[in-house]
């Protein structure tokens, strides 16, 4: 016979899965659930541990237990810098993932703040800079909704962005377009990328900030950003929780030798 927690984990995620508590609504509180019958308050507090563990909901101090999201956002690779969407419109790239992902969004859902910082290492190699040298750092936060879902830093040479509306705290977005756009206004009109993605362990200040069920991982994200002549305009650091995000990309296969035949 299953223990009395287990009943009551397999009663609410069977409630979840029906659609009873929807995506971001709070489950009852501790003590209405005991006021219920359902169990002790050690009972009650099992059962939420168990649904959190097993990816249905996320606690944390001050927002309760809430149902997750079951449907991640579809974090697109290419196609959410197509310059159409940012030069020509007013889609930055958050709000790309939300459109291809059929979800809402407002353009107050990202935070941010900027300063003037000492290059870390990575950032100064990324831009080619000696260590310790000055950058503006436009650090984001974007929620879906109250729930976060990824951070997002930007590091820029002060050169390129003073004056700028990429150093206006301003929330959400750097005016329309985006930074791609102000940057593409100052004359640095981005070219090509690269990105490196990894899996890692949450600090303790990542996991309450992006509020984090117990041992969920987060992505890594590393993107340079270059103009045609090669100059770096951007260098950005995000960090996506796990469970939120679906990476997904459309890409033509290259064919070398077609390039090396063409270059003889």
């Amino acid at each position: 016979m299953a223990p009395k927690w287990r009943e009551l984990a397999d009663k609410l995620a069977e409630q979840i899965k029906r659609g009873d508590y929807a995506p971001g609504q709070q489950l009852p509180q501790i003590r209405e659930l005991v006021a219920d019958g359902e169990g002790s308050k050690s009972t009650v507090h099992a059962a939420y541990k168990a649904l959190e563990a097993e990816g249905l909901v996320t606690s944390s101090r001050g927002h309760g237990t809430v149902v997750r999201q079951q449907v991640p956002l579809r974090r697109l690779g290419i196609a959410r810098y197509d310059k159409a969407k940012w030069r020509d419109s007013d889609e930055v790239a958050f709000i790309a993932d939300r459109v291809a992902s059929g979800r809402s969004y407002r353009r107050n859902e990202q935070t941010q703040t900027v300063s003037l910082v000492e290059a870390p290492p990575s950032v100064a190699a990324a831009h080619g800079l000696p260590e310790g040298a000055d950058v503006y750092a436009r650090a984001r936060l974007v929620k879906e909704g109250d729930q976060p879902t990824h951070t997002l830093t930007s590091y820029y040479l002060p050169e390129h962005v003073e004056g700028t509306r990429i150093v206006d705290p301003a929330p959400g977005p750097a005016g329309r377009g985006g930074g791609f756009r102000v940057l593409y206004d100052a004359g640095y009109e981005i070219d090509h990328m690269k990105e490196s993605i990894f899996a890692r362990a949450a600090t303790s200040d990542e996991a309450k900030l992006l509020q984090l069920p117990a041992g969920e991982p987060v992505v890594e994200l590393h993107r340079t950003t270059y103009t045609a002549s090669g100059t770096v305009v951007e260098f950005a650091i995000g960090v996506h929780a796990a469970s939120r995000f679906a990476w997904e990309y459309d890409f033509k296969v290259p064919d070398s030798t077609k390039r090396e035949k063409g270059q003889q």
